[in-house]
């Protein structure tokens, strides 16, 4: 997991930390992908983007973002915890792999799972999230913090702090380990296609979204 998760999981940020999601790789890095891309099924109408995708120390394509609605922006600096100035959510999709050597052979790539996908999305939550009585200068260690604190997190998918919630992919229903914060909420799961599913979201309830595989990434260029 340590490899695939934290690879690739942060996009550039901007002055103070904010991390922006205009700075986008371009499609291709999506195309290069042998897995299927994941989204909100078609009972989402609004506007769709992508973000960035993350690659293993051989260059290959692991996982990546498509975000969904409102393209956000790091919640504390203005709005309020009870009115969000923006409606998102964004789908991650990471590859299912085993335990296998690089393409180079000069290491072990750490198998991919459920947690992998939660940690990403639990990472990608944080990504956009200030707490508004913070100072700048401390946000550094505050996300250094949290971010240890959702890997924690993913590694104990049993435990009390999440729930289970049932959601469709691809038209089927399927399990999702499922939590919320005051920032937001993540879920984690798998599919039959060979992928595991993360998402976080703010402002857009998680429990009527739906997940389906996209038909052509290359429409999103």
């Amino acid at each position: 997991m340590e490899t695939t998760s934290r690879v690739g999981a942060q996009v550039p940020a901007a002055e103070g930390g904010q991390q922006l999601p205009s700075a986008r790789s371009t499609v291709d890095g999506y195309l290069r992908a042998p897995f299927p891309w994941y989204g909100l099924d078609e009972a989402f109408t609004g506007p769709r983007w992508l973000m960035q995708v993350g690659t293993a120390a051989d260059g290959a394509v692991e996982h990546g973002a498509i975000g969904h609605g409102d393209e956000p922006s790091v919640r504390g600096e203005t709005g309020s915890a009870g009115e969000p100035r923006e409606k998102f959510a964004v789908v991650v999709t990471v590859a299912a792999q085993p335990s296998r050597r690089s393409a180079d052979g000069t290491g072990l790539l750490e198998a991919t799972s459920v947690s992998s996908a939660a940690w990403l999305a639990g990472v990608g939550l944080l990504s956009f999230t200030w707490p508004g009585q913070m100072d700048h200068s401390l946000r550094d260690d505050w996300l250094d913090q949290q971010t240890e604190t959702a890997w924690a997190l993913a590694d104990d998918l049993e435990g009390p702090e999440w729930s289970r919630l049932s959601l469709p992919v691809d038209g089927v229903s399927a399990s999702f380990h499922y939590r919320e914060s005051e920032y937001g909420w993540v879920l984690a799961g798998t599919t039959e296609a060979g992928v595991h599913l993360g998402a976080y979201g703010r402002g857009m309830s998680a429990y009527g979204l739906g997940f389906a595989a996209i038909k052509d990434i290359a429409a999103y260029a």
